[in-house]
């Protein structure tokens, strides 16, 4: 078998593939944050868009930087904004900000591996008026690929992973999936 990275790669480069394997950044996140949630989000499950913390994230997406936004799609990546030649990815809260800066080491890791474009980051959190740097350090390009080999195993399991109880599972817009 193929690794996930350079089935992906291969992917995203538009050569044929006979399986190939798309990831995006929202999944990079769910790996970090609830790998249950991310094999639901693989199965397009839908998510409870009622649910106060979605209706707080897409509010804070849809309304930081508005007169900047950019929302700049490539192949499996969407960027919310670029800034001064940044990256900047756009999050409503500081609560979860390793999956955020994973999230973020992704799409620096795409533009380079992919489009050939080194760029760095910055991590916003508009509301709390906070802002951090990211660069594609060789950890982080490690941890990256490490977790583009994790979302496949999550991905291809033929049922999800056991639930486990978060602090922040009462939040989650697939709380009922677990827990009901």
């Amino acid at each position: 078998m193929t690794d996930p990275v350079a089935r992906l790669l291969k992917t995203a480069r538009g050569t044929p593939v006979d399986d190939p394997l798309r990831i995006t950044g929202v999944m990079i996140q769910y790996y970090h944050v609830c790998k249950r949630e991310l094999w639901f989000a693989s199965r397009n499950l839908e998510i409870d868009r009622e649910n106060p913390t979605v209706v707080r994230g897409t509010r804070v997406d849809e309304t930081a930087y508005e007169e900047s936004r950019q929302n700049l799609h490539l192949g499996m990546i969407s960027l919310d904004l670029l800034e001064d030649g940044r990256v900047v990815e756009v999050k409503p809260s500081s609560t979860l900000t390793e999956p955020a800066r994973m999230q973020l080491s992704y799409y620096l890791w795409y533009l380079d591996r992919v489009a050939g474009i080194q760029k760095e980051g910055v991590l916003a959190h508009p509301r709390e008026r906070k802002r951090e740097e990211v660069t594609l350090s060789e950890t982080r390009v490690k941890k990256v690929e490490d977790t583009i080999r994790g979302i496949h195993g999550v991905v291809t399991r033929k049922m999800p992973p056991p639930a486990e109880e978060k602090p922040f599972c009462e939040s989650c817009a697939y709380h009922d999936f677990c827990w009901c």
